[in-house]
């Protein structure tokens, strides 16, 4: 079993207590999460809460977490594009969850880098930011808990800059845009995300066009902030859809059996160095093909 000890943020007062678990702890699901608060493993305050109690700014969540299942390596090696004595970046191949999920062992990118890279809870790796299971791309990862802290304090301040390639339906009708508009989860699917929601949370989307298409248009998209889903709810809000995407576009095309978005820049300051880091990862092979067929239709 691991204790963790939660405070609630300013901004997080007042959300239901599952969903507070569910994004605020190593758990990684709102099920799971309600699986923790029914059994009484998870007190606020120091008294038991049901589901849908809403947290407080400040209030101390106390979780007992089970230890998780030991996941099986993935078949290919995770390719590392960076590395020193305190932090990796590597590039996360699609199809590959980054965090175990509860009651499945499906090979993660967490099993993957254990021994390489630490920091954060058990079973986390010192994982600084997510991937969907199918984006590829970038992710940084640090080595120990101070570099982990340091690298979430950049990214709660925008300073960590990522950018994405994303091939989407038709073509926006400017050469750049940007999207600011919140999103949580969907008041009748709390599988999806999008703008229709309870909780909003602020998010801010840039693009940029690199290509034109006939039927299609490749981007290059920079996060602002870091929802769920946010560049796949925010294309798809404004009627470009990323190509593939089976949640939020109109599923498989192509060749593809996955969603065409792939984070494919990182640039940071080091946390301990100072030293400016522009780091880049190359379109994977499906993405690429997918890229042709879509210049040629």
């Amino acid at each position: 079993m691991t204790v963790e000890n939660v405070v609630v943020p300013r901004e997080a007062g007042g959300e239901r207590l599952d969903r507070f678990v569910a994004e605020h702890s190593s758990v990684g699901s709102r099920a799971a999460a309600a699986r923790l608060i029914d059994a009484g493993a998870v007190v606020v305050d120091g008294e038991v809460r049901p589901r849908a109690h809403r947290v407080s700014a400040g209030a101390v969540v106390r979780l007992t977490v089970p230890e998780p299942e030991q996941a099986p390596l993935p078949d290919e090696d995770v390719e590392v594009v960076h590395a020193d004595e305190r932090l990796l970046a590597v590039v996360k191949p699609a199809g590959l969850l980054v965090h175990a999920v509860p009651g499945h062992a499906a090979p993660t990118l967490a099993a993957a880098l254990a021994g390489r890279a630490g920091g954060g809870p058990p079973g986390r790796a010192g994982i600084v930011h997510r991937l969907d299971r199918d984006t590829s791309g970038l992710l940084l990862v640090a080595r120990d808990d101070d570099t982990l802290r340091r690298l979430q304090a950049q990214l709660r301040r925008r300073h960590i800059r990522r950018a994405y390639t994303a091939l989407v339906r038709g073509r926006p009708p400017s050469r750049a845009g940007r999207i600011e508009a919140p999103i949580g989860r969907d008041r009748r699917d709390p599988a999806r995300q999008s703008l229709d929601t309870d909780h909003p949370r602020d998010a801010v989307t840039h693009f940029e066009l690199v290509e034109a298409l006939p039927e299609r248009s490749l981007l290059r998209v920079e996060l602002e902030t870091g929802r769920t889903h946010q560049i796949r709810v925010h294309l798809a809000a404004i009627g470009h859809p990323v190509v593939g995407d089976p949640v939020y576009g109109h599923g498989a095309e192509l060749g593809l059996e996955r969603q065409f978005l792939h984070a494919s820049e990182l640039r940071f300051t080091h946390p301990w160095t100072g030293e400016e880091l522009r780091l880049s990862a190359p379109l994977p092979a499906d993405l690429e093909a997918a890229l042709g067929l879509a210049r040629s239709v």
